[in-house]
């Protein structure tokens, strides 16, 4: 199964559609709840008695229990949670205060604090954060506090207060971690600063404004280098990023005027006119550099034209204009360009060629990744080899740059690298992520869902049934699911717990906890736990397989495969029925609100949004659409999870024009990343529940070919 990285930051994991939630959880639709701990503990002891009679033991066993979890079942705390959080939303600090001390000593009794705290959270110290987590330590929202503290002090450039809690994140996210280096950089403790170079110094993507903010003002850390400059300034260039080239310009000696910035932006190719010209100079490098980008922008074919010109005239000049680093660099803006917009004019080789021409050790992620990518499209092994080579160490030992490293090799007359070749597959199909899959087939091994357990679910002790209520962090999590907060605090609380188990390598606590969640119904939470453990393996409670009646009816009458309705709905939902997407998208299938009415078009219904969002309409309608992209797209299981998520048109759109491609190739070189990663889950879910349901389909087999565009 996937072995997922917990998020950077666990205090906001991505939301059921895979879109990053708001880390701020508001509490305005909060409703007011009475439910106590003894209560919800009252109402997990009756499930749990159930499940004991069918599973785990006998009714001494349970007792044994109950005084096992006596420490939280008297907490109250929680009869005050919704009412203070009400209070919060309406920014009644005076009320705050009072639940502060009815709250007191309770499992609960932070929140109150927090809220409180965080109503005007850039007046707060620093020693009131240390206080509030020095007491309560070890929790999420002692971890959210002062995270939340450090990027708000570090937005209103308050470094000092910044450094005075920065030991105190343990869990930082990408913008808490440049709040923390911008506190040490404006500091004078520059090597801590530096340790956040690797994330933002030559990133182009978007990033959070804190780390936008570091990036520049790193560059004026004194372990900055003008290499380093050198390094960032061609990125901005290629960017347009009009402020980061003045002040790196600057520091290199080479100033930049925002007046000639300026006149480039507004017409580049008056720049290209005069050009021929101008003096070579390292100032009109750089000013090149920027009129291809700001002329690619527009159109890289054009900038491409202007480019081929412009060498074939330097090359004909007894002084050169453009030096080698000016030109290679001006191609590898092509092949960035170029591979922006795949969706739309289709793919090319010309973006591998323009990455060739731009060869030399100053490769940043996304350029080396975009290179890769491109590579892998066509075929040209030797140039995905470059490419991932380009990439730092850490990156390459990643399993996707593994397989496609072995993919590579595997394609060489070199016998040395196909048995290395061999080996990479060997070692990549310990695992039973997509990678690891693929590698089976590779190498001829069968994903056997037996071997980890099938759908049997994992013994567990009444030791450690009860250590998960003896657990604060569990035990508050349990709480509020059972309460009626919104389920973003539970799911926080969750996360939260899981990683602390996680961190003290405490495996029967998280298999424990994953256990009650899943006889609970609260599935998705037994599938984060399991997947963001090292050692756990449950593929029941990772890969559950709820209304199995139905989704194998559905499935079947629509003339899909089950196993790949499964893999759709885990990937859409996790199976929470009442998951609902930022775009509308419901249900366990998550199926948007047009084409629902589309589908209840088709079948002959009359559309009704409760019912279309309904478990057992939501399944028949979501395996029917299936059913129906799967047509549209030459029956092509990989272009229909595409077109499932990114809709058909745009699944068409990457087809290979002529012949057909390996369908891993066509995944690998999807244009959306979303999309991208979203078809290898599915497949890999897929494979997954067929063998869970006794029809095991190796991976390569069911993603097969996909044929050229028609």
């Amino acid at each position: 199964m996937t072995k997922l990285r917990v998020a950077h930051s666990i205090k906001d994991e991505e939301s059921i559609s895979q879109k990053h939630a708001s880390r701020r959880i508001t509490v305005g639709t909060l409703r007011l709840s009475a439910l106590s701990v003894a209560t919800a503990v009252s109402a997990l002891g009756v499930s749990q008695v159930a499940c004991a009679e069918l599973t785990w033991g006998d009714e001494e066993s349970y007792q044994q229990e109950s005084n096992y979890q006596q420490d939280y079942q008297q907490d109250s705390s929680i009869d005050s949670f919704m009412a203070a959080a009400i209070a919060a939303d309406r920014g009644d600090v005076s009320a705050l205060y009072n639940y502060e001390q009815v709250m007191s000593g309770g499992l609960f009794a932070m929140y109150p604090t927090y809220w409180r705290m965080n109503l005007d959270l850039n007046s707060q110290s620093s020693a009131a954060v240390s206080q509030f987590v020095r007491q309560y330590p070890d929790t999420v929202m002692a971890e959210k506090l002062v995270a939340d503290f450090a990027e708000t002090k570090a937005g209103s450039n308050d470094y000092a207060s910044v450094r005075q809690v920065a030991n105190l994140i343990t869990n930082a996210d990408a913008s808490e971690r440049c709040a923390v280096a911008l506190g040490f950089n404006n500091g004078g403790d520059t090597m801590r600063a530096m340790a956040a170079k690797s994330d933002v110094w030559l990133t182009t993507k978007k990033q959070p404004a804190l780390c936008d903010q570091l990036a520049m003002e790193m560059n004026n850390n004194a372990l900055i280098s003008n290499q380093d400059r050198a390094a960032r300034l061609k990125r901005m260039l290629r960017k347009g990023k009009t402020g980061d080239i003045m002040a790196l310009s600057s520091r290199l000696g080479t100033p930049i005027a925002y007046s000639a910035l300026s006149e480039i932006q507004l017409n580049p190719s008056s720049f290209f006119s005069r050009f021929g010209r101008e003096p070579a100079s390292q100032t009109n490098q750089y000013l090149y550099m920027y009129a291809i980008g700001r002329m690619a922008d527009k159109s890289y074919r054009e900038a491409a034209l202007q480019l081929d010109f412009d060498i074939k005239q330097d090359n004909q000049r007894a002084v050169r204009l453009l030096n080698d680093e000016t030109q290679r660099y001006a191609y590898r803006t092509l092949g960035v360009q170029r591979m922006n917009h795949n969706t739309d004019d289709g793919f090319n080789a010309e973006a591998v060629d323009w990455f060739r021409n731009s060869l030399d050790n100053d490769f940043n992620f996304e350029e080396a990744e975009d290179y890769a990518m491109a590579a892998i499209r066509f075929g040209r092994w030797d140039d995905v080899v470059e490419a991932i080579s380009k990439m730092d160490g850490e990156t390459q030992k990643e399993a996707q740059w593994q397989y496609w490293l072995a993919r590579a090799y595997e394609q060489s007359s070199d016998s040395s690298k196909r048995n290395t070749s061999k080996k990479m597959y060997q070692n990549l199909a310990k695992s039973n992520d997509y990678y690891g899959l693929m590698a089976k087939d590779k190498i001829g091994q069968r994903f056997d869902a037996s071997r980890l357990g099938g759908s049997n679910l994992p013994n567990v002790s009444t030791a450690d049934r009860a250590r998960v209520m003896q657990d604060a962090n569990f035990a508050r999590a349990f709480a509020l699911y059972n309460s009626e907060a919104s389920r973003a605090y539970a799911n926080r609380e969750w996360n939260w717990a899981v990683k602390q188990a996680r961190d003290n390598r405490d495996d029967n606590l998280i298999i424990a906890a994953a256990r009650q969640a899943y006889d609970m119904g609260w599935l998705d939470r037994a599938i984060y736990a399991v997947d963001n453990t090292d050692r756990v393996d449950s593929l029941a409670l990772s890969h559950p397989m709820p209304h199995q009646s139905a989704v194998v009816r559905y499935s079947e009458s629509a003339g899909i495969d089950p196993a790949w309705a499964y893999g759709i709905m885990r990937q859409e939902s996790r199976f929470v029925s009442s998951a609902r997407s930022n775009v509308g998208a419901s249900g366990l299938m998550q199926v948007m609100p047009d084409t629902a009415k589309y589908i209840a078009r088709n079948l002959g219904e009359t559309y009704s949004a409760s019912r279309a969002n309904s478990g057992d309409t939501n399944i028949r309608y979501g395996t029917w659409y299936m059913s129906d992209i799967l047509g549209k797209l030459n029956y092509q299981p990989v272009l229909a999870t595409a077109g499932y998520n990114a809709g058909p048109n745009n699944a068409k759109r990457w087809q290979p024009v002529y012949g057909s491609l390996a369908a891993d190739q066509y995944v690998e070189s999807i244009a959306f990343p979303e999309t991208r990663n979203y078809v290898k889950h599915v497949m890999e879910n897929a494979t997954i529940y067929s063998s869970l349901l006794g029809r095991g389909q190796p991976i390569t087999q069911r993603m097969g070919t996909v044929p050229a565009g028609f």
